[in-house]
């Protein structure tokens, strides 16, 4: 199994009483499945993992495997502030199903390079799934840096890495460490083609819950060196990663979803998109299908994965 392409972090949607809404859920998994969305995040940040609870998680992993039956990869969400708890949730995620875990840097405890070290390889050698390691300092208060994923990487449990930085030398120091074996994909959508055109092996998206037509293109144009394409689909994006910004994600994108009837609200401490910015929401939803329907009508590129 190979976690490459275009990857979708999913939203988890929600019931108006603030259940989880599984009919959404399945309808949210056809539609990327349709759109050729090549792997499947549940639980991650942006699926609002922090405010599920174990049954929660357990249910959408397990309707997820089910649902989408082997066709790609689906990994689950599983970093917590300590080893242990990590742990324990990957074998959770284990028993559900997954192919993969997604293991963030553990969020607000700040651990040393050497203390990361320590934390990924008894994940990786305790959880019982292959691990893509997860790095986003802006959430976590944690650097996962290149020369400790070095050391990560040869590690037989240690598959690939998200890295949700966006300078390009990040990428570049650890697009040198891909192989056969080992991924490097970008976290980070508004810099994910440049990332991809420089050897990233793909990109874990917010924006694919709602454009994921769109982001396979953009994946197989800028994976097949193909920098007229890449920049044609890209063309068409800036507005819409700008909106996916404009509050903490998931509350953007979520907005956008339950536009086209997937899912009502968040849950707390996150509050629904504000006010003044629901007429930019509704622009941006008739853009998504516009792009969408755009991506559909477009002809097969030649380098299209299969």
């Amino acid at each position: 199994m190979r976690i490459e392409g275009s990857i979708t972090a999913l939203a988890t949607p929600f019931t108006a009483a603030g259940d989880v809404d599984l009919a959404a859920w399945k309808r949210l998994l056809d539609a990327q499945l349709a759109a050729g969305t090549q792997a499947l995040v549940v639980a991650g940040s942006t699926g609002e993992a922090a405010a599920l609870d174990d049954g929660e998680f357990e249910q959408l992993l397990s309707v997820a495997v089910t649902h989408v039956g082997g066709r790609v990869p689906v990994l689950a969400g599983t970093g917590m502030q300590s080893t242990a708890r990590t742990v324990a949730q990957t074998r959770r995620a284990q028993a559900c199903g997954a192919n993969a875990a997604l293991v963030v840097t553990p969020p607000y405890v700040r651990p040393t390079q050497a203390g990361l070290l320590v934390h990924f390889a008894h994940v990786a050698e305790q959880g019982g799934l292959p691990v893509v390691l997860y790095n986003v300092p802006s959430r976590t208060g944690s650097d996962l840096l290149p020369e400790t994923v070095a050391q990560l990487r040869v590690h037989p449990q240690i598959v690939g890495i998200k890295e949700a930085r966006a300078e390009p030398a990040r990428m570049r120091d650890l697009v040198g460490l891909k192989d056969e074996r080992f991924t490097v994909l970008s976290g980070d959508d508004p810099t994910a083609a440049a990332a991809m055109l420089d050897g990233a092996d793909g990109v874990i998206s917010v924006a694919s819950n709602v454009i994921p037509r769109t982001f396979r293109r953009l994946c197989d144009a800028a994976r097949g060196g193909d920098r007229a394409g890449t920049a044609a689909i890209e063309a068409g994006l800036p507005e819409l990663l700008a909106f996916l910004a404009v509050e903490p994600n998931p509350i953007p994108v979520k907005a956008l979803l339950a536009a086209t009837g997937i899912g009502t609200g968040l849950r707390l401490p996150l509050l629904p998109l504000s006010p003044q910015h629901a007429r930019t929401a509704a622009t941006m939803a008739t853009a998504c299908a516009s792009l969408e329907a755009a991506a559909l009508a477009a002809p097969a590129q030649p380098h299209l994965a299969a």
